[in-house]
């Protein structure tokens, strides 16, 4: 018996190469707020959940009320500029139906709004594949808490022990260690030596081109 018998993946920036577009967005929409700042900044500062981006950079001066409207609106634009050119990460389809044939159990946890969640499952074939998909709106707190990954390994019935995490991010590499998971993060926006700090990484890859190297943890 392998040792892992689950599999859990992040969304933005692991399923499919989009941060940049993400980073943009939000550059433009910080922009309007009077925040202007470079797009390195951008990418360093803003993650998670973003009524938490929001009240992270901003403290109390919008009402609840006003951050879902300025997420929503900066949420929009990220969708508009990404549908010409949504596609999945290289690989990603032969490796689902891989371990789809395999029987291993798969879910999504994502700090994606469920808007987005669904702009990617309703646009490219991937959604059959999930038992389960946990979106920003099924969880009172975003990465580096566990509990979308916790809801993923419930979900699948799996022991979070047993279960892989596919991330891009940091916080997310953090959250799926909160969780007891183990992680193969795809590079798409932050390089191996970022993650230095972590003892739970069982693999850096830049898609999921490498089938062989990315099975045999559960086949």
């Amino acid at each position: 018996m392998k040792k892992y018998q689950g599999a859990i993946f992040d969304m933005d920036g692991t399923m499919v190469d989009n941060m940049m577009v993400h980073h943009r967005a939000w550059q433009a929409s910080l922009k309007k707020l009077g925040t202007d700042w470079p797009i390195e900044k951008v990418m360093q500062e803003v993650h998670g959940v973003n009524e938490e981006i929001l009240h992270r950079i901003y403290g109390d001066r919008f009402t609840r009320k006003e951050r879902l409207a300025i997420s929503a609106e900066k949420e929009k634009a990220y969708r508009d500029i990404f549908l010409p050119e949504l596609k999945l990460v290289d690989g990603l389809k032969k490796y689902l139906d891989t371990l789809e044939a395999a029987k291993i159990p798969m879910a999504i946890g994502t700090a994606a709004p469920p808007e987005n969640a669904n702009f990617l499952l309703d646009n490219l074939p991937v959604r059959k594949y999930f038992k389960a998909i946990f979106h920003a709106g099924d969880v009172k707190k975003g990465k580096p808490d566990p509990a979308v990954f916790l809801l993923g390994t419930a979900a699948l019935k799996v022991d979070p022990a047993r279960c892989i995490v596919f991330e891009d991010s940091i916080t997310g590499a953090a959250a799926a260690k909160n969780a007891g998971c183990a992680a193969i993060i795809v590079t798409t926006t932050h390089q191996e030596e970022e993650f230095a700090e972590f003892d739970h990484i069982l693999k850096f890859v830049k898609d999921f081109s490498d089938l062989k190297g990315l099975t045999k943890y559960f086949i």
